[in-house]
């Protein structure tokens, strides 16, 4: 009796490596398994070298990234991948240079989220957000919360220096205990500003993760129980 081959996903990863290895776990981990047979494969390019949106959106002078992230899902369409999956919420700023790139489906992480938070927390009227100024300056989740009736929390501006620089410390490699205390410290402020759910908007800070004081919905979780639904559960 044949089979129905098993549905392979490309990573178009390296926006950052941790956040992208990250991902990684969690699809092993939510995937039902009992041997490696079991287990999803997955064509990753972990490419670091995607030009830098930081440099490109915030600070204005940078390469653009859609053209080098449109060459990546290019490549992982010819190696076989059957969909595609970008493990960055500011990358989704070039998703349509990436889907119009390809013929496959290419997961769009952010309106994965959206209707997440239109799922579990549809009553709340603010949504605080986690996340790198980018994130905010683009507008990646304005629309999507507007249609249902939310608006954005966005720290301070003292508290969202400290997370811009709790995201550059996880690219950089140094995680410490002193940093999971400061996230955890901006989480407070948005609690204390009423704030009852948070969008962990930044695959960094799914990298760096810890016990946070209010709820959240983590893109990157998000994005990994779709990777799974649509290859486990199609």
């Amino acid at each position: 009796m044949n089979q129905t081959r098993e549905k392979i996903v490309g990573i178009i990863g390296g926006m950052g490596p941790e956040a992208t290895v990250d991902l990684m776990q969690r699809i092993i981990r939510l995937t039902p398994a009992t041997d490696d047979k079991d287990h999803i494969r997955c064509i990753v390019d972990n490419n670091p070298k995607v030009p830098s949106r930081i440099k490109a959106i915030i600070e204005g002078d940078g390469q653009d990234p859609g053209p080098v992230m449109a060459d990546m899902a290019r490549r992982l369409e010819t190696w076989g991948a059957d969909f595609l999956v970008i493990p960055c919420n500011t990358a989704h700023y070039y998703y349509d240079a990436v889907q119009q790139a390809v013929k496959i489906p290419v997961i769009n992480m952010i309106d994965r989220v959206v209707e997440q938070v239109k799922t579990k927390f549809g009553k709340e009227k603010k949504i605080g957000m986690l996340a790198s100024p980018a994130v905010a300056m683009t507008k990646l989740y304005t629309r999507g919360f507007e249609a249902l009736g939310m608006a954005e929390a966005w720290p301070d501006p003292e508290h969202q220096d400290l997370l811009f620089s709790i995201i550059r410390q996880v690219k950089a490699g140094r995680i410490s205990s002193d940093l999971h205390l400061q996230y955890a410290r901006i989480c407070t402020h948005l609690k204390d500003r009423e704030v009852r759910v948070a969008i962990v908007a930044c695959t960094e800070l799914s990298a760096l993760g810890g016990d946070l004081p209010l709820d959240t919905i983590d893109a990157s979780q998000v994005l990994a129980q779709e990777i799974v639904r649509v290859i486990k559960h199609p």
